[in-house]
């Protein structure tokens, strides 16, 4: 039995407007926030050419967590997964509070990256750990010890790279909220009660924010907002590995998350090709550098929206065709990035751009 045939016929009204109210909470802490929030000044890396306020993300995690103790309090579907939801607790009040003092304080990268590291381990010991990989032609394939090192390096790679995509208003915002509403119509059919729930929160967190910082950006997600939303993200893929005779499996959120990962896969490549500190701030990610081309940056950011969206389609279709065509299906979101890639480039040798 699927979770919405196992949900009272009022349960997804009531759970979409719980996913409001969250909005309406976290509306309400990104304005204040807007007022007290931390000052991003402009410079050359940046996109935003007036000193604007960020850690908006502290309405994000703020909803989120409000979410977690209603649902827990009130809610059945939540009980269903009660080790997760503590785990899930106490890695993102961890993540989120480290975030916001990087914002604060702008803190070494070594501390925040010890700190990622302490939260992953803290949802792994709850029990969100990648067990076994769903292979087309092989099935279901336990990898044993392995698990632990890929959920580690899965939510760390996935937390940093939502960050550093996080420098055109609406981006990530956008990205996450698609994802998420992807994420819970999947779980929703799948019987994935805790990434269902879960995703349906962080929907209702980014909702209320998106409005403040798209099309103009009158205040930031910031560290908080951007490495929460990563993270969260990352642990759905991860949950999303139990999902039971699903063979999409751990693919679900790579493939929603396509755009965002490429592009930071491709831009480390190419720095460390390039030999270039790989730690050092740059301007070089494929959104930045089409941006600097002369694309308008609200576009940039909307034609992320569209992979995301590409991305959840893929999954769809993933699920409902026979192992021959899963492959062709899968490779859809890369021929698009790589069609993306090209007229990046392209764009940037007309504009004249050196070394990016």
């Amino acid at each position: 039995m699927t979770l919405l045939s196992s949900l009272a016929p009022l349960a997804l009204p009531r759970h979409l407007a719980l996913m409001g109210g969250l909005a309406i909470f976290s509306a309400i802490i990104v304005r204040i926030m807007i007022s007290i929030g931390v000052p991003d000044r402009p410079d050359a890396r940046k996109a935003h050419a007036q000193t604007t306020p960020k850690s908006g993300g502290v309405g994000i995690v703020a909803a989120f967590l409000l979410g977690v103790v209603l649902l827990y309090r009130y809610g059945q579907v939540s009980r269903l997964a009660e080790g997760y939801f503590i785990g899930v607790i106490a890695a993102a009040v961890l993540m989120a509070a480290i975030s916001l003092l990087d914002d604060i304080l702008d803190i070494s990268f070594v501390i925040k990256l010890a700190t990622q590291l302490v939260a992953a381990l803290a949802a792994v010991a709850a029990g969100l750990v990648v067990h076994s990989l769903a292979l087309p032609h092989y099935g279901v394939v336990d990898i044993g010890w392995a698990g632990v090192p890929l959920t580690v390096f899965f939510l760390l790679f996935v937390t940093n790279a939502m960050n550093f995509i996080d420098g055109l208003n609406g981006l990530a915002a956008g990205v996450t909220l698609i994802a998420c509403l992807f994420l819970a119509g999947i779980a929703g059919i799948y019987g994935g009660f805790f990434v269902y729930t879960a995703a349906l929160l962080l929907a209702g967190g980014v909702l209320g924010f998106l409005p403040y910082n798209y099309p103009r950006g009158k205040i930031f997600m910031g560290d908080v907002g951007s490495q929460f939303c990563g993270f969260m993200l990352a642990l759905f893929g991860v949950a999303a590995t139990r999902f039971e005779g699903v063979a999409l499996s751990f693919l679900l959120v790579p493939f929603l998350l396509s755009g965002v990962l490429y592009d930071v896969t491709f831009t480390l490549i190419r720095r460390i090709l390039a030999r270039e500190n790989i730690a050092r701030a740059h301007n070089g990610h494929l959104y930045q550098v089409a941006r600097r081309a002369g694309a308008d940056a609200r576009a940039v950011a909307a034609i992320h929206w569209g992979f995301a969206v590409i991305g959840g389609l893929t999954a769809i279709a993933f699920l409902d065709t026979t192992a021959w065509e899963r492959i062709a299906i899968g490779l859809a979101p890369l021929a698009v990035q790589l069609a993306w890639t090209d007229y990046v480039i392209r764009r940037a040798r007309a504009a004249g751009i050196g070394k990016w």
